[in-house]
C-alpha cells in the first residue's frame, strides 16, 4: 500500500508563551482593553450608520462629524493603552511579534482617522469628501477589528485545558 501523500501541516507556533500568558492576565491593561474594543465597535456601527444617513440624505452632518470624531478619541484611547498592554505582556509597545501586521494595519488606520481630524479642523476638504475619508477609515478599521478578532480566536484555540475549565465554569 502506498503511504498517503498529504502533507502534515506544520505545527503552530501558540501566540502566547507560558510567561506572554500569565503577564497578560495578570495585567490590568487587559481589561482596559477587553472594556474599550467593544465600545469602540459599537461607536463605529452608529457612526457607520450616520455617516451613510449624510451621505444618502444629506441630513445629519452634526451628528454624524461629531460621531466620528468620538470613534477617533475612543481609537486614540484603545491604540495608547493597548500599546501599554503590548508593552506588559510582550516587553514592547508596539511592533511585537505575534501582533506585527495587526500593528502595521493600525498604523494606517490611525492615519486616515488623522486625516479625517486635520479636513474636519481644517476645511481642507468638503463636508461629503470628509465622509468618504471617513469610510476610507472605518474600512481599514473593519479589517483591523477582524485581524484582532482572529487573533482572540487564536488565543482561545491555544488556551491550556485548565482555562478551558475555567472560563467554562464562569460561563
Amino acid at each position: 500500500m502506498k503511504p498517503s501523500s498529504r502533507a502534515q501541516p506544520a505545527p503552530r507556533t501558540p501566540l502566547y508563551t507560558a510567561e506572554e500568558r500569565r503577564r497578560r492576565d495578570a495585567t490590568h491593561w487587559t481589561l482596559v482593553q477587553g472594556i474599550l474594543a467593544p465600545v469602540q465597535f459599537l461607536v463605529f456601527l452608529m457612526s457607520l450608520g450616520l455617516v451613510l444617513r449624510f451621505l444618502a440624505s444629506g441630513q445629519g452632518q452634526s451628528i454624524a462629524s461629531a460621531s466620528v470624531v468620538l470613534k477617533t478619541v475612543l481609537l486614540y484611547a484603545i491604540m495608547i493603552t493597548g500599546s501599554f498592554w503590548e508593552k506588559a505582556v510582550f516587553g514592547r509597545y508596539l511592533f511585537a511579534h505575534p501582533f506585527f501586521w495587526e500593528d502595521m494595519v493600525s498604523m494606517l488606520v490611525l492615519a486616515l482617522h488623522t486625516l479625517y481630524l486635520l479636513a474636519l479642523f481644517t476645511g481642507w476638504l468638503s463636508v461629503r469628501e470628509q465622509m468618504f475619508l471617513a469610510l476610507a477609515a472605518y474600512s481599514s478599521y473593519a479589517v483591523n477589528a477582524t485581524q484582532f478578532l482572529l487573533k482572540l480566536r487564536a488565543a482561545r484555540r491555544d488556551a491550556p485545558p485548565a482555562e478551558d475549565a475555567r472560563r467554562a465554569l464562569a460561563a
